[in-house]
């Protein structure tokens, strides 16, 4: 007992304090799922970077174009709930390699498409994959940390979401420079086999942590859909979904459509679009960070309200700036970025404490993917609104969905320090 309390000590008060008390296992949990879920963000950027090359290629309109994300998203919705079960029963490890590989495997094939129809099927099973990465990488980090620091650890997974966009954006000014278009998008495709080089270190490096695994030998009741919808869980259900559904609307909106938008109505280049979307995308890795930060510091209600009420002003803003005024598009990025993704930094840790250890990949996968399928239609509905409004008008409806999240915090308790059992 005394020496383990004269090492907690100086752990607590070092700067990454979060990160040392994770243990040995931990942090290699740690090193998984955010390698894991950064490279779930490079296979899901690549389309909405490569999607007016891809369009002019196959002749899709604007339209088809966001039913490609839709897709992606909804079927993700299933591979996430489906995920989230087979993580309570199989275990967090095994379940990642799943997913991780999934999704790598059918981003290849899209770029081998002949075809909408072909493209559109392809892209529906890598959301298989997708929908789950995310999820079981939370809640596996999260059974390691403790919960004075568990906002902040499953925030720096979060951010590696930014860090996947980015490597996305240089892969995709590099490719599109030496490329021809019509051949670019289909390359940008089939880098997307790098994720799979992940899946080994996961297999040889990465375990569930004890009290995973207390929970799959003792519990009577593990990975059931019902069990999450009875009893005081059925209104966490629900709320939790909603606000899924209003985080993730939004922020979809701006992830599938700001590429388009800055190429299309501010007219700019490749290398041009690369440059302001680094903006954005730095917002987003300092969002990530310091939304961790708030949501230990502030509780995970308070940080999500200020959050969705900044991030629905914002993106009204950076779509409604006057045409010839691309240097406040420039600017007005880096808070756009920082906000929209700031609000999904309590996510992990949130849903990792409303659910008991035996439900919680299935509560955690459910609630977020179904989030995640209902909010995906938002960047449909804008791709059809754009054919009369224009892109950028259109966008402006992402402002809807942070309102329903803050909704729907009014129907879910606060869980900062809540120990996990």
């Amino acid at each position: 007992m005394t020496s383990s309390h004269t090492r907690t000590v100086p752990d607590e008060t070092r700067s990454f304090a979060w990160f040392h008390t994770l243990g040995s296992r931990g942090k290699r949990a740690f090193v998984g799922a955010f390698g894991g879920y950064g490279l779930d963000s490079y296979d899901f950027q690549v389309l909405p970077l490569g999607i007016v090359a891809l369009s002019a290629t196959l002749n899709i309109t604007t339209g088809q174009a966001g039913l490609l994300a839709t897709v992606t998203l909804v079927v993700s919705a299933l591979g996430g709930a489906l995920a989230g079960v087979l993580a309570d029963r199989i275990g967090r490890t095994r379940t990642l390699v799943l997913t991780i590989a999934t999704y790598a495997f059918f981003t290849v094939l899209c770029g081998f498409a002949p075809n909408y129809e072909t493209l559109i099927i392809f892209r529906a099973l890598q959301g298989l994959g997708f929908g789950g990465e995310w999820a079981i990488g939370a809640i596996l980090v999260a059974e390691y940390a403790r919960s004075r620091y568990r906002g902040r650890v499953v925030a720096y997974i979060q951010s590696s979401w930014a860090v996947g966009w980015a490597l996305a954006v240089i892969v995709y000014t590099v490719v599109f420079n030496l490329v021809s278009e019509d051949l670019a998008w289909r390359v940008l495709f089939w880098t997307g086999a790098l994720p799979a080089l992940l899946v080994l270190y996961i297999r040889r490096s990465v375990t569930d942590a004890p009290v995973a695994t207390e929970s799959r030998d003792t519990a009577r009741v593990r990975g059931s859909f019902t069990a999450i919808f009875q009893g005081p869980l059925l209104r966490t259900t629900f709320f939790a979904s909603l606000l899924a559904t209003g985080t993730q609307g939004g922020y979809y909106t701006l992830a599938t459509w700001v590429p388009t938008y800055l190429k299309s109505e501010r007219g700019l280049t490749v290398v041009g679009t690369g440059g302001y979307l680094a903006f954005l995308i730095s917002g987003a890795f300092a969002g990530y960070l310091t939304g961790g930060y708030l949501t230990d510091k502030l509780g995970r209600k308070r940080t999500f309200t200020l959050f969705a009420i900044l991030s629905g002003v914002l993106i009204l803003a950076y779509t409604q700036i006057p045409s010839g005024a691309n240097t406040a598009v420039l600017v007005l990025g880096f808070p756009l970025g920082f906000s929209a993704s700031a609000i999904f930094s309590g996510f992990g840790a949130f849903l990792s404490e409303l659910y008991p250890t035996a439900l919680r990949g299935t509560g955690q996968g459910f609630t977020y993917n179904v989030g995640r399928a209902v909010g995906a239609f938002f960047p449909t509905v804008v791709g059809f609104l754009a054919t009369g409004v224009g892109v950028g008008g259109a966008m402006a409806f992402g402002a809807l969905a942070y309102a329903i999240a803050a909704v729907a915090l009014l129907g879910l308790p606060e869980t900062r320090g809540r120990e996990l059992t």
